[in-house]
């Protein structure tokens, strides 16, 4: 019995389907993450210049809401208050075992206190409350900023013919601007405090000498360096963290991705400002 094989026609040979493109190469992939680094950083400097115009031009116009820049004070300042001073006093008493332990390597621990006035008034003040109100104050509006986005409350504020940059962003702005600066003078008092306690009451070095060196060494110019710093951190911190909040999206996961970089974006921004400010006061640094 013959099998009858038949042939396909010419030209009807099966199709193979087209190679699928291959994976980009490392070196592609590394190229696109480096692109997207500034690509993103100056995204990033957009929208909060956005929000930041949006503030000002809102800002002034009424109406005011005093009550909400007073709650917002109370939530940044007074709620801080705790923490911040309880950071100020064991940085005071930790910078002060640190000074007494090295300067008498020299005989010079008569100048200690004048070196923790100094470091603290400058520059240990303003950062640590900063960073402490960014941790505790900033992360908070972040959350509760972003929970409203979410859950399509700020879309309601919008509805009823509330601007929400006026009602939710002015006041935290305003309310940061003023609040750090106070919080660096408790910060100021508490660490030097904590200094004498333990340079005088525990390391035996002279009182009247101690408070003499913090009087003649620190003065007004000082206290105003610090003060100058505390208010642009605390104006960045407050926008920072408006800016995550009010364009936070994704949910509750969404919500604390926000959180952790308002956390994590303010803390880098008043390290980096801190030199810029440094360097414009004291006009050194290279600016």
């Amino acid at each position: 019995m013959t099998e009858s094989v038949q042939e396909a026609p010419a030209g009807s040979a099966e199709q193979l389907p087209p190679e699928a493109p291959g994976e980009p190469g490392i070196v592609i992939r590394a190229a696109d993450a480096l692109i997207a680094i500034p690509v993103n950083f100056f995204a990033e400097i957009g929208v909060v210049a956005s929000l930041l115009g949006q503030a000002l031009f809102w800002g002034i116009r009424r109406p005011y809401r005093v009550r909400l820049w007073i709650d917002a004070m109370d939530f940044i300042g007074v709620g801080s208050i705790f923490i911040v001073g309880l950071t100020g006093l064991f940085i005071g008493m930790v910078f002060g075992i640190q000074l007494v332990d090295g300067f008498r390597q020299f005989g010079a621990e008569n100048q200690v206190g004048a070196v923790v006035g100094l470091a603290l008034t400058r520059e240990l003040a303003p950062v640590f409350s900063a960073l402490m109100v960014s941790s505790r104050a900033g992360s908070a509006m972040t959350t509760e900023i972003g929970s409203m986005r979410v859950t399509s409350q700020i879309d309601a504020l919008t509805t009823m013919a509330v601007n929400p940059v006026q009602y939710l962003v002015v006041p935290r702005i305003i309310a940061g601007t003023l609040m750090v600066p106070l919080l660096t003078m408790l910060f100021n008092l508490i660490g030097i405090f904590g200094a004498w306690i333990i340079c005088v009451k525990v390391l035996a070095l002279d009182s009247g000498v101690f408070i003499d060196k913090v009087r003649w060494y620190v003065d007004l110019e000082d206290l105003n360096q610090g003060l100058i710093k505390a208010v642009v951190f605390g104006f960045t911190i407050a926008l920072i963290a408006c800016r995550q909040g009010f364009y936070a999206s994704g949910g509750a996961a969404g919500v604390g991705r926000a959180t952790n970089r308002s956390v994590v974006h303010s803390a880098v921004a008043i390290l980096i400002l801190d030199y810029i400010v440094t360097s414009l006061i004291t006009g050194q640094g290279g600016l």
